[in-house]
């Protein structure tokens, strides 16, 4: 029968580029229900919420930093160890309106000293920007464009060296198609642990799976953490999505009590003058 040949579009190389650095992984994988119904419901008194992809990542991040096995990743060369990162670095799946036969991976250093607001504010601007808009799209790009020798040459050089390997890969992959009708992602990637979450359910519980490489840790320890991970998230997480949506009321009453009867409606000429 004839076919079609058809060529591979730059976001389908990135893929099959990171399907070639994962094919060697030894993942395992342990799926909880995590009852989160103090955050869930946090959530939903704000106005613009946080992705969940965001929530996850700087959760596990908070938990990373209270364990260092979760900052790890095994290194092979130049002889076998176990490399340990200062912080996590988050590799959220994005799919960019530009790329709509793929999706790429954008990076969020340190998230559990970052604001969830600004973590957010990141993904949504490299969601709906140009993809030569964000700078570690546009670097993905230029390496996807070489050679193949070249290629996995940059490859090997990023799997094989700790701090290039934080820096372009991350420690923690998170993925998801919960905004897609949900459903359980096993997903493959060069990076030492796995997270991916389905739909949230009305009575507050929400099914996730961590999968990791088994060179680093085993199920034991992996199982222990996810109920301290339910713990951060009902309360770091939700205390700080609490403190977000009283913002937003105060923002809220400050514009109503401008535009309020009886104000003049004037603006300040300090504010509107220009220099």
């Amino acid at each position: 029968m004839r076919g079609t040949v058809r060529k591979i579009s730059l976001p389908r190389r990135v893929i099959i580029d990171l399907m070639r650095a994962s094919a060697d992984m030894p993942f395992v994988a342990v799926r909880r229900t995590l009852s989160i119904e103090r955050l869930a419901s946090a959530r939903k008194g704000l106005g613009t919420r946080p992705a969940w992809a965001v929530i996850f990542a700087k959760a596990f991040a908070i938990l990373a930093s209270e364990q260092p096995i979760l900052r790890r990743v095994y290194l092979k060369w130049p002889w076998p160890h176990l490399y340990e990162f200062p912080q996590t670095v988050a590799m959220i799946v994005v799919a960019p309106d530009a790329t709509p036969d793929g999706v790429l991976l954008f990076p969020v250093k340190a998230p559990d000293r970052t604001s969830l607001a600004e973590a957010h504010g990141w993904i949504q601007n490299a969601k709906t920007q140009p993809i030569e808009a964000t700078p570690f799209f546009r670097k993905t790009m230029m390496v996807t464009r070489l050679p193949q020798p070249l290629r996995w040459l940059a490859w090997s050089i990023g799997l094989n060296f700790g701090r290039q390997r934080g820096n372009y890969l991350g420690t923690l992959l998170v993925t998801s198609v919960a905004a897609f009708g949900g459903g359980e992602v096993e997903a493959l990637g060069p990076q030492p642990f796995i997270f991916s979450y389905d739909r949230m359910s009305d009575d507050g519980t929400i099914d996730v799976m961590i999968r990791w490489d088994h060179r680093i840790t085993d199920a034991a320890f992996i199982g222990a953490e996810l109920s301290r991970l339910e713990q951060i998230l009902n309360h770091q997480i939700a205390d700080e999505i609490l403190a977000l949506a009283a913002t937003e009321r105060g923002v809220a009453a400050a514009l109503t009590e401008g535009n309020s009867p009886g104000r003049s409606g004037k603006i300040s000429r300090e504010f509107t003058s220009i220099p």
